[in-house]
């Protein structure tokens, strides 16, 4: 059992592998990528993403070219309860957590790894999955769920109950929250028309979007621009 924290250098054979642990992982692509294998999931790990292996996940990997790779290994008493996995984009943020621990990396790893791998276990409970960022950005727009499932790798069946899993709701729900929250915005700090409304949301009509406000809300949505105006 791993106690202490790992952070090395590792390359992948050819050949399939197959295995879990009980301790998280996250792989960072320095050069060449990794197919990984999950319930459901089949990823390549390129250069432009990391991803966040948790405990007791079994997962196969290969890597078919030349690689190497940065991997920091948390023992679970790190870690928050049920953690995902995670297929995360390297942004400008992730992309400096990357150069910060190789820079432990290549030195004696003491305190210092501590502090930052305390600080990367905690962007696992601020940083949302890919697919649910997509949806963040784009909620007032139809959202197909085989584009969210292409986005986390995994196929649409298995990404719906996924999704419930993650959010604890449907996907269907999920959207319609953000669009009645985002309604709600508009009815109180703005004087928009319905019509307006309506189309910044993505109905076809103010009479559709004044349907689904009062099946939501209880109360037609000009009423609860009264309400909450007065």
């Amino acid at each position: 059992m791993l106690n202490q924290l790992l952070c090395e250098k590792r390359s992948y054979t050819r050949e399939f592998a197959s295995h879990h642990h009980k301790f998280g992982q996250f792989l960072f692509p320095l050069q060449g990528s990794l197919d990984i294998k999950t319930k459901g999931q089949e990823i390549n790990l390129n250069a432009e993403h990391c991803f966040y292996l948790p405990p007791q996940l079994e997962h196969d990997y290969r890597s078919m070219d030349r690689n190497e790779f940065l991997i920091l290994d948390v023992p679970a008493h790190y870690l928050p309860e049920h953690t995902t996995n995670m297929h995360i984009q390297l942004d400008k943020q992730w992309s400096a957590i990357r150069y910060l621990l190789l820079e432990e990396a290549n030195m004696d790893q003491g305190s210092s790894l501590m502090d930052l791998a305390r600080y990367v276990v905690s962007k696992l409970q601020t940083s949302n999955p890919a697919s649910i960022d997509y949806i963040h950005n784009h909620f007032k727009e139809p959202i197909k769920l085989e584009t969210l499932a292409k986005i986390e790798h995994y196929h649409p069946v298995y990404y719906s109950s996924w999704f419930k899993k993650k959010t604890g709701k449907s996907l269907k729900s999920y959207v319609s929250e953000l669009r009645l929250q985002e309604a709600k915005n508009f009815l109180v700090s703005t004087s928009w028309s319905m019509s307006k409304i309506s189309e910044e949301l993505g109905f076809e009509n103010s009479s559709s979007f004044t349907r689904w406000f009062g099946n939501c809300e209880g109360v037609a949505p000009q009423k609860y621009r009264i309400l909450n105006n007065s």
